[in-house]
């Protein structure tokens, strides 16, 4: 039988950066050295030709510092997807907005086929480098029959987690990497891809979203609370062109300082507020004594993944009750 054809796009990181000498671990953006290509990837990792056929797409390596290039990068791997030869995605990049990339993807990507996103905690060259398992691993993940329909996963430390529930838990440890409310979808292990369960939020087919370049995203603000912040930060963000306003709010998702001035903001639709949560576990939800008139709950969706969720709703509707549907759907 042919191996699935899966095509590898990358983006910038650490998985496939070179540091000064293998006990760099930390100072690898310093070396000078330039990061390792898709060819070289491969030169490096022959095993993966042995369960892909794998292509390097040509416009490597791919931005996604901003929202907007993000965007643009879901346009291209949609694009992929649609081609009848290519089964599966397999995208590098570094781990810092890894979960907002996937996110993205998982929400504008039509189609069943495959999509993996990987990164690395310690340079390709360092000692007991996490780099060539995982870029191993995601190839297994994309390859596997068992991933279709599952929406885009993240691969890394023989774990697979869904876009939407996993975040980054640790600085520089390999064990990153969790989807802490809800738990991992299954396991890379040696013998085999294994799967426990499916994530049940809308995705990739079944999403309303596209990636179309040309729907302009609305700004929208993510501010952190603590016990010392001021008031005046939400005003600040409206005048400065924030259609939308994500409070990453203190415990249950109360804002603290900011309730006043968000309320006013919400009740006279200068900008959609949003209130999530600092916690990193658990729901914020409308029947809720901190919740008032024209808020938006986001459930159990993390701050920076409420900020993208709410920017695309935004191209569609302004109409509370939608964007509210949309956060329990999504």
């Amino acid at each position: 039988m042919s191996l699935p054809r899966i095509h590898l796009v990358i983006g910038p990181g650490t998985l496939h950066s070179r540091g000064h000498d293998r006990m760099d671990f930390a100072n690898y953006r310093k070396s000078g050295k330039p990061r390792m290509t898709g060819q070289e990837l491969l030169a490096e990792l022959p095993e993966i030709a042995k369960i892909a056929n794998v292509t390097v797409d040509p416009g490597n390596p791919h931005e996604v510092t901003t929202l907007e290039e993000i965007r643009r990068l879901a346009h291209h791997v949609n694009e992929l997807t649609q081609r009848a030869d290519v089964d599966g995605v397999v995208f590098v990049q570094g781990t810092n907005v890894l979960e907002e990339t996937a996110y993205m993807l998982t929400l504008t990507v039509k189609s069943a086929k495959p999509v993996v996103v990987t990164g690395a905690q310690r340079p390709f060259t360092a000692l007991s480098a996490d780099a060539a398992l995982n870029l191993y691993d995601a190839f297994r993940v994309a390859a596997c029959a068992d991933t279709h329909g599952k929406g885009v996963v993240v691969a890394t430390n023989g774990e697979i987690n869904a876009a939407r529930d996993v975040t980054k838990t640790n600085t520089y440890h390999v064990h990153t990497f969790r989807s802490r409310d809800v738990g991992m979808l299954g396991y890379a292990d040696p013998d085999r891809i294994v799967y426990y369960r499916a994530p049940l939020q809308r995705h990739t087919v079944n999403s309303e979203f596209s990636a179309d370049l040309n729907v302009p995203l609305p700004r929208v603000e993510l501010m952190g609370l603590y016990a010392g912040s001021q008031a005046g930060m939400a005003e600040a963000a409206v005048k400065l062109g924030a259609k939308g306003l994500v409070i990453a709010g203190i415990g249950a998702g109360a804002m603290g300082t900011l309730t006043d001035e968000c309320m006013k903001i919400a009740a006279e639709r200068r900008a959609v507020v949003v209130r999530s949560a600092r916690v990193g576990e658990g729901r914020v939800f409308v029947d809720s004594a901190y919740h008032e008139p024209n808020f938006i709950a986001a459930g159990n969706l993390l701050p920076q993944k409420a900020a993208l969720l709410l920017s695309l709703a935004l191209t569609r509707t302004a109409d509370l009750a939608e964007i509210q549907r949309i956060f329990d759907q999504y």
